[in-house]
């Protein structure tokens, strides 16, 4: 796989308010982990973590205002921040999964069967951000 380093690929106006608005998404989800949810966000810490579960909710949210401001402003780098929130999403996974597996309510998902139903919204993320970034075609 070669993504090329001197031209940003084009990608379409659908792709550039997709990738604006998941990076707008990041931001705001990371600004709410270091502030208001911090403590809901404790729920999708998974047991077997060796870390506080603060410290994990701290650093996923810097990790994911450094995505959301990359998606938004790295525009020649797209497909490469593209990749690494796709994989971003992918590590966080198993905390969704946990969230579901240890019945722990937070986000208003108060029953087993709300929390099943997210975990099937983790892949759309991973497609988002590849399709948005025209990292889904550099993969190809």
């Amino acid at each position: 796989m070669e993504i090329g380093l001197e031209a940003a690929p084009k990608t379409s106006k659908a792709q550039l308010f997709g990738r604006l608005l998941l990076g707008l998404m990041l931001v705001s989800s990371g600004v709410s982990h270091l502030t208001y949810l911090r403590q809901p966000f404790h729920a999708q810490v998974p047991p077997w973590v060796p870390l506080n579960p603060d410290l994990v909710v701290v650093l996923s949210g810097c990790v994911e205002i450094m995505l959301g401001l990359s998606l938004m402003a790295l525009y020649r780098r797209k497909e490469y921040v593209g990749i690494i929130a796709a994989l971003f999403f992918v590590a966080v996974f198993p905390g969704n999964i946990a969230q579901y597996t240890e019945h722990r309510a937070a986000f208003g998902l108060e029953t087993d069967t709300a929390r099943l139903v997210r975990l099937f919204f983790q892949p759309v993320l991973v497609a988002w951000a590849l399709w948005s970034t025209g990292a889904w075609t550099a993969l190809r």
